[in-house]
């Protein structure tokens, strides 16, 4: 048996048994692929797909254990040479960040300067995504960390850190009725247009329970991942906006309305996460700390191994609004709560 047989394995079954798509993804020929997959089997003497022709229906019960152990030997392969390198002294390696457009625009750039300013020989990778996609590529190793908001069952799998709360507005055009309301309640937005992020109104999500709480139905006509879309479509008069508060500038928005809802909507707890098996290398705990400052190694390391009583959650008592958090907060000198209206 060879690893490279169970990276084989592992990617035919990531790429819905397609033997083409898992060979593409690898860098290899369908054929070599196939071929090192019977040569599996017959070295196990274990059928791990289900054929029809020359198809794969699916995986066989004896196959799905096999895929179950092959990525626990896959992810100790790859923590084995990180281990190996950070050994030997090498001051190199790749930080990879799945996140959002709102913190990948808004929130992590003097982070990230920072951080490879102090990790010169680490290269970073920044990938955007919706939920679902961030959870996929932490999920299936492509990435070493999440970086999202609320709560999901996608990522109830995951070890993961509070960092900061922040919270929604809504922005509005200036002759829009809305912003001449002190304190606009959800009856008055439900009569206009919404236009928010993917998936912010979903039955699970904070803000789609606040509105059915209240009994009221919200008028989504456009979602966006990117609140820069959003807002372009609020300028378009399609309707009223509702973002992050970090996501708006006084300066570049000075044509839009920013309406505080604290005490309309709840705020958001934005956190970081990572896969329990990986192995995390000297820049990777350098990372945590620059986004949640006073966390502790003992801290990470005691929620991995599962001698804590928080479950997969890290404990951090620092967690603190955006603009009052000691790494992000001077980007944000009027934000959330903060800004003048």
């Amino acid at each position: 048996m060879k690893l490279q047989q169970l990276r084989y394995l592992t990617a035919i079954v990531d790429n819905g048994l397609n033997i083409t798509a898992a060979s593409e993804v690898l860098y290899t020929s369908q054929p070599g692929v196939s071929k090192q997959i019977r040569l599996l089997e017959e070295e196990l003497s274990l059928q791990l797909f289900v054929r029809k022709g020359k198809s794969l229906e699916a995986l066989t019960d004896a196959g799905v254990q096999v895929v179950e152990r092959a990525r626990r030997i896959l992810s100790e392969a790859e923590n084995i040479t990180a281990l190996s390198s950070q050994l030997s002294g090498e001051l190199s390696g790749q930080l990879v960040i799945a996140t959002t457009p709102t913190q990948a625009r808004y929130v992590l750039p003097d982070m990230l300067e920072s951080f490879q300013r102090q990790n010169p020989g680490i290269s970073l990778r920044l990938h955007q995504g919706t939920s679902e996609q961030i959870a996929e590529q932490v999920q299936g190793r492509e990435a070493d960390f999440a970086i999202a908001s609320g709560q999901n069952e996608l990522f109830e799998d995951m070890v993961t850190l509070p960092i900061y709360s922040w919270e929604r507005i809504i922005l509005v055009k200036k002759d829009h009725p809305l912003a001449k309301l002190a304190n606009p309640s959800l009856t008055d937005i439900v009569h206009f247009p919404i236009i928010s992020y993917t998936y912010s109104f979903n039955e699970e999500s904070s803000l789609g329970r606040v509105f059915n709480k209240a009994g009221v139905e919200p008028n989504v006509v456009f979602t966006a991942q990117d609140p820069d879309i959003i807002k372009t479509y609020v300028r378009k008069g399609m309707g009223i906006g509702i973002i992050a508060c970090m996501a708006f500038d006084e300066v570049l928005d000075d044509d839009l309305v920013a309406i505080n809802t604290s005490d309309l909507l709840p705020a958001v707890t934005t956190w970081v996460g990572f896969r329990k098996d990986r192995f995390l290398s000297d820049y990777m705990y350098d990372f945590l700390k620059q986004m949640a400052p006073g966390t502790s190694r003992k801290d990470i390391a005691g929620v991995i191994s599962g001698n804590t009583k928080e479950g997969n959650v890290i404990p951090f008592p620092g967690l603190k609004p955006v603009q009052e958090h000691p790494t992000f907060g001077n980007q944000f000198d009027k934000c959330c709560n903060g800004f003048s209206l």
